[in-house]
C-alpha cells in the first residue's frame, strides 16, 4: 500500500538496522492543576529514561495555574496563543515538535509504565501512520457516571477493529509528517473538545494511510463524569458532529460504537421503551416489555458480563438499561442530522 509519504524512519529494510524513531508527546493543557500532578510524572520518567525524546505541555489560555503547574513538575510549557481548543493546541505543538511520531496524551489521562515502547513499535510497518489505546478498567472516579462511561469506552476499544477507521487523540499517535501534511486536526471546525480526532482519522484512511488499534496500550482516566455531563457531552459533542460528518461523506462508520452489531442494539432498545409506553397504555400485553428486556440483556451480555465483573451485579443490571437511553438519545440525535440534512437539500 502507498504510504503517501514515501519511506520513514523506523521501516525495516533486510540486512539494515532501523532507524530508531523520536516520540515528541504532546499534551494539550486547559485548567488541569486536578490532573497533572498524575499524568505528568509517567510522561516525565519515560522522558528521563529515554524512552519518549520530548514532552510539550501546550497551554491553551488556562484560567488557572496549571501552565506553572506543569513548569514546576518540570514539562516544557508553550502557550497556545488563545483559546483554540484542543485540536488547534495540538496543531501548534506539532509544528515546535521534533520528533518523527506525535504522541498526544489528554491532561486527564494516565499512561501505562513504558506505553513508549508500545507506540514507538506500532510503526514499524512503514503503512501504518497512527496507533491509539484504550482506556483501563479501573478508572479513577468512583461514582456511577464516571464507571459507566469509562467502562464503556474501554469495552468498545477492546473489541474494536484492530485495524481501525478512525482515531483517538486521548492517548493516540501519529506520524508528524503525515500529521502536517493533512494539516493537523480541523481547529476551525471543531473549536471544543468533539470529533476532531475521529475526523482526522477519516482524513487519514481517505489517503490511505493505516490507523492501528492497540488494545494493550492503555492508560487510566481520571475525569469525573456526572450523569448529566456525560448526557450533553454524548449528544452535543459527540452524537451530534459524528452524525453530521458521517452523512457529509455519505457513509457509516462499522466500528466501535457505530458498528453494525451497535445499530442493532440501538433498534432493540428503541423496541424495548416502546413496549413500555404501549403497555402502560394498555396497547399491547404487560409481558412483552419483560421478554424485550430479556433479550436486551441477552444482545448486550458481553457488555453486561464486564460491567458486572468490575463492579458487580447491581453496576450491572442499572449500567446496562441506563446505556438503553444512550441508544435512544444517539439515535435521535442521528436520525435529527439525517433530517436536518434532507431539509438543507431541498
Amino acid at each position: 500500500m502507498d504510504s503517501g509519504g514515501g519511506s520513514h524512519p523506523g521501516a525495516s529494510r533486510s540486512g539494515v538496522s532501523p532507524v530508531r524513531l523520536r516520540v515528541s508527546v504532546i499534551m494539550p493543557v486547559y485548567n488541569a492543576t486536578a490532573f497533572l500532578p498524575r499524568s505528568l510524572p509517567p510522561l516525565l520518567q519515560a522522558l528521563a529514561r529515554g524512552e519518549i525524546d520530548e514532552l510539550i505541555a501546550i497551554d491553551d489560555t488556562s484560567s488557572d495555574r496549571s501552565a506553572a503547574l506543569a513548569t514546576e513538575l518540570g514539562a516544557r510549557v508553550i502557550p497556545s496563543g488563545g483559546r483554540l481548543g484542543p485540536g488547534g493546541a495540538r496543531n501548534i505543538a506539532a509544528k515546535q515538535a521534533t520528533g518523527d511520531i506525535l504522541w498526544f496524551v489528554d491532561s486527564d489521562v494516565v499512561v501505562a509504565e513504558h506505553s513508549a515502547d508500545r507506540v514507538r513499535d506500532a510503526f514499524n510497518s512503514p503503512e501504518v501512520w497512527a496507533t491509539f489505546g484504550s482506556y483501563d478498567d479501573a478508572p479513577a472516579a468512583p461514582n456511577f457516571g464516571s464507571q459507566y462511561k469509562n467502562l464503556l469506552h474501554h469495552h468498545h476499544h477492546q473489541i474494536g477493529k484492530t485495524q481501525a477507521t478512525t482515531f483517538w487523540a486521548g492517548c493516540g499517535a501519529i506520524r508528524r509528517k503525515e500529521f502536517l501534511g493533512l494539516g493537523g486536526f480541523d481547529a476551525k471546525r471543531y473549536t471544543k473538545p468533539s470529533i476532531e480526532d475521529i475526523e482526522l482519522g477519516y482524513r487519514i484512511r481517505e489517503k490511505g494511510g493505516l490507523i492501528t488499534l492497540d488494545r494493550d496500550l492503555l492508560s487510566k482516566h481520571l475525569k469525573t463524569w456526572s450523569v448529566v455531563e456525560l448526557v450533553r457531552v454524548d449528544i452535543f459533542r459527540r452524537a451530534l458532529p459524528w452524525a453530521r460528518l458521517m452523512l457529509s461523506r455519505g457513509s457509516v462508520t462499522d466500528d466501535l460504537n457505530v458498528s453494525q452489531v451497535e445499530r442493532l442494539r440501538a433498534v432493540l432498545a428503541g423496541f424495548f421503551f416502546l413496549s413500555i409506553a404501549v403497555s402502560v397504555l394498555g396497547l399491547a400485553p404487560w409481558w412483552i416489555p419483560f421478554i424485550l428486556l430479556g433479550l436486551t440483556f441477552a444482545f448486550n451480555a458481553r457488555l453486561l458480563l464486564m460491567f458486572n465483573r468490575k463492579r458487580g451485579p447491581l453496576f450491572a443490571a442499572g449500567a446496562l438499561l441506563f446505556h438503553q437511553f444512550y441508544y435512544i438519545y444517539s439515535t435521535t440525535a442521528f436520525a435529527w442530522c439525517w433530517a436536518e440534512a434532507k431539509l438543507s437539500a431541498r
